[in-house]
Formats: C-alpha cells, sequence, structure tokens
C-alpha cells in the first residue's frame, strides 16, 4: 500500500494556523496570569489594611507610624514595617526572616511574609507596599502644625481644613471624606518601601515616589475602611515619566531621571490626564487638594 506524505503546502498551513492560535492564545494567557496575580495583591492589600485598622482599635486609636525604619514613642506607635521589611535587600532567607526579633508593628496581626509582597514585585524586592503621607506617613508641607512634636511621639499633629484633617494621626480623624475615600497602602512597584510621599502644596510627583508602574499600567491600593482597588492610569505622560534605576543595596529601586528632575526635585504633569493621575493620588491621600485647580472651582 503505498503512503502519502503531507505536501510541502499543507506543512506551511498547519504551521501558520498554529502561529495563529499562538498569537491568540498567548495574549489570553497573559492577561488571566495578570489578573490572577492583581486579584492576590488585591487581597494582599486588604489584609494589611485589616492589620492596620486592628493595631490602630488595640491602641485606643492611634494609627501606626507609617515609615519602615525608627524606634518606639512613647504612645507605643512603632513603625508598621522594621527589620528586613524595611531594609528588604538585606535578608532573602525565609527561616531567617521569621527568627528576625524586628519585623514590626503590624507582624503580630499579619505574621505572613507573603502578604508583604506583590506577586509582580522585582526580585529581590521582599516588600512592595507603603503606607501614603497622609495616612501617618512622613507629613508634608501645609499638612500638620509645626511645633507640636515633642521626642516622644513619632509625629505632629495633622492640619484641618474645614472638616479634614490633613495629616491623619488617628482613626476619629477620618471624616470628610470618609474612610472610602482615604487611601492608606499602596502597591509601589520598585520604589523604596516604608511610606510613599505625596506633596500637598503642589501638582508635583517626587522624585524617589513616581506613579507605580505594576499591573498592566496602573497600581493597586487600599483604603480606611477596608476595600483595595485598581487604579490603571489615564494618562500617557504618567506611563512615559523618564526614569531610571538606583542601586540600593542588593536591589534597585526606580527614581526619576536626572533630565527629568525640574526645579522642586520632582516631575510636574503637562498634561491634563497626567495632571488627573497625580491629583486623584493627592486626594486620596490628603482628603483635599493643597493648591487651586480649574476644577474645584
Amino acid at each position: 500500500m503505498k503512503r502519502h506524505g503531507f505536501a510541502l503546502i499543507e506543512l506551511l498551513v498547519v504551521v501558520a494556523v498554529i502561529a495563529l492560535l499562538m498569537a491568540l492564545l498567548v495574549p489570553a494567557l497573559r492577561s488571566a496570569r495578570e489578573q490572577a496575580r492583581r486579584a492576590v495583591c488585591l487581597s494582599n492589600l486588604r489584609q494589611l489594611t485589616l492589620a492596620w485598622q486592628t493595631y490602630a482599635q488595640e491602641y485606643d486609636g492611634c494609627l501606626v507610624y507609617g515609615g519602615a525604619f525608627g524606634v518606639k514613642g512613647a504612645n507605643e506607635q512603632w513603625r508598621w514595617v522594621r527589620g528586613w521589611l524595611g531594609r528588604a535587600f538585606l535578608e532573602t532567607d525565609r527561616s531567617a526572616i521569621v527568627e528576625h526579633p524586628d519585623k514590626g508593628s503590624l507582624w503580630p496581626y499579619i505574621s505572613d511574609v507573603d502578604f508583604y509582597r506583590c506577586p509582580n514585585g522585582a526580585p529581590g524586592h521582599l516588600a512592595t507596599y507603603g503606607i501614603g503621607s497622609g495616612a501617618h506617613g512622613t507629613p508634608m508641607e501645609g499638612t500638620y502644625i509645626p511645633q507640636t512634636n515633642d521626642r516622644g511621639t513619632l509625629s505632629p499633629m495633622g492640619k484641618r481644613v474645614g472638616g479634614t484633617v490633613l495629616y491623619l494621626t488617628r482613626l476619629e480623624q477620618i471624616t470628610r471624606p470618609g474612610p472610602a475615600h482615604r487611601a492608606v497602602f499602596f502597591d509601589l512597584g520598585q520604589s523604596l518601601i516604608g511610606d510613599f510621599y505625596i506633596d500637598y502644596l503642589r501638582p508635583l510627583w517626587h522624585t524617589a515616589d513616581l506613579p507605580p508602574i505594576r499591573h498592566a499600567g496602573g497600581t493597586t491600593l487600599s483604603f480606611a475602611d477596608g476595600h483595595a482597588e485598581y487604579w490603571k492610569w489615564k494618562g500617557r505622560e504618567t506611563l512615559a515619566i523618564p526614569r531610571q534605576l538606583f542601586p540600593r543595596g542588593d536591589v534597585f529601586m526606580e527614581i526619576l531621571a536626572e533630565e527629568a528632575r525640574g526645579d522642586n526635585s520632582g516631575y510636574e504633569p503637562q498634561t491634563e490626564d497626567g495632571l488627573y493621575d497625580l491629583q486623584r493620588v493627592q486626594r486620596a491621600t490628603w482628603g483635599r487638594l493643597g493648591y487651586s485647580d480649574v476644577s474645584d472651582r
């Protein structure tokens, strides 16, 4: 019996069909993987925020401090993450991490290292989340009352504008806007963890705290009521801000490229959509803008 093999044209057709199927399948698989990782990241943020709420409830309403380094204050306000997490590039052995005596104030409430890291985290970055400035991170100009802190506390008193307390230090201060609109944790991408510096008086991204670009052109964040959201950046300018890698220990963090730095050592958006992205983050951080804007009039 005579056997007939595939003709060349038939082989080419088969190869073309396989290539077409792969072209259709690979983007779908990538999208599905990103959706799964984003879901894990949002879950991590919700868990961290629940720990943040629980800490405040157990410490008479005082919010945990948002920095990664520091010492214990008179009001028991430890920084939320310290030790190996605060210096994410110094420790990579998981058993050593668990045994480390200095892991931060939220560790008693969420003692699993995986909750501190986005699945899309860069190699070596063991923690990728940070607390926004307005939720008891580093106070920015115009958000606090000078000369109100002392050696026994970590931060000064937040300034009140109308019904809005800008720099939050207690749960009961979150009223206008309410907890569903005040941001707590951000997925910082390759920024140095700890707290996320967000300006109040100027439309400016800070040099070492650029808009995180993590999940398909956006980032994830949580709010004081416990829910978490994914924000996709609207502005092409936001995605195209020039960045460069800066070494910190054994890892690299992203900072603003030198050629893009203005007089304020930061980046000021030049387009409407770019400004929208920044102001959206500023409003979630401080509850309002600290400068005039056409949309507020």
